[in-house]
């Protein structure tokens, strides 16, 4: 009797330890899990169309750049549009990456032209251009910082709070100008060519889905997947 009253006190245990380390919380990473969301964002009607920048200023950026403030193709799909998950992840946290988040300064533009990456992660800027740069982010929810940037030099710098989206220019070159998304969960994707994004390792649940465009603003939807379930949605801009 006693042999089967510790046989099952010690399973009780090991499903109670089970259970409190694959349970998402506060203090504890949440497993990666298989659900996912996938879509595209659309644009309709005509949008405008990118328009030559004057780079004559700085002989060493070269020309031909256009501005993307509102990038599409002839199918109005949408490109630049930061797609996340806003709400109902419980307070779950998760491991910051240890791989930094790359924007470069090519061509004296950023790239890429909006950049998404978690709170906490580092930033790494490249300048690989043979001009000086200098990279100037305006958060309104993190600490403001103005670097300046030598051909060839790496400015590494984190974000502490989730801010969607950071405002970036370059003090010395008027015409550059990008948008860093900062998330503080694992959850997002920023759409590219034909429009599309792809989350994956989602649980399983029902969340804010929501979309951000610099000129065109935000979208939302609530969604419900579930365990395993390959989610499809889309967002429409006019």
């Amino acid at each position: 009797m006693k042999k089967k009253y510790l046989l099952f006190a010690v399973s009780a245990a090991y499903i109670l330890t089970l259970l409190t380390l694959t349970r998402p919380g506060r203090g504890a990473a949440a497993p990666l899990e298989g659900s996912s969301v996938s879509g595209v964002v659309k644009f309709a009607g005509v949008a405008p169309k990118p328009t030559a920048i004057n780079m004559s200023q700085d002989p060493l950026c070269g020309s031909g750049a256009t501005t993307e403030d509102v990038v599409t193709d002839g199918k109005g799909d949408l490109e630049n549009v930061v797609v996340y998950i806003s709400d109902g992840l419980a307070g779950a946290t998760f491991p910051v990456p240890d791989e930094p988040a790359l924007m470069e300064q090519k061509g004296c533009q950023y790239r890429p032209h909006v950049l998404a990456m978690r709170a906490g992660q580092k930033l790494k800027v490249v300048n690989n251009d043979g001009t000086t740069h200098n990279i100037h982010p305006i958060p309104a929810n993190n600490r403001e910082w103005n670097v300046s940037q030598p051909k060839g030099v790496v400015v590494e710098q984190t974000f502490a709070r989730e801010e969607i989206s950071v405002p970036v220019k370059c003090n010395v070159h008027p015409w550059m100008k990008s948008y860093i998304a900062v998330i503080k969960n694992p959850y997002f994707a920023v759409t590219g060519k034909g429009g599309t994004f792809d989350i994956k390792g989602l649980p399983p649940g029902t969340y804010t889905l929501q979309a951000w465009h610099e000129k065109l603003g935000m979208r939302i939807q609530k969604i419900t997947v579930g365990a395993g379930e390959a989610k499809t949605v889309e967002f429409d801009y006019k």
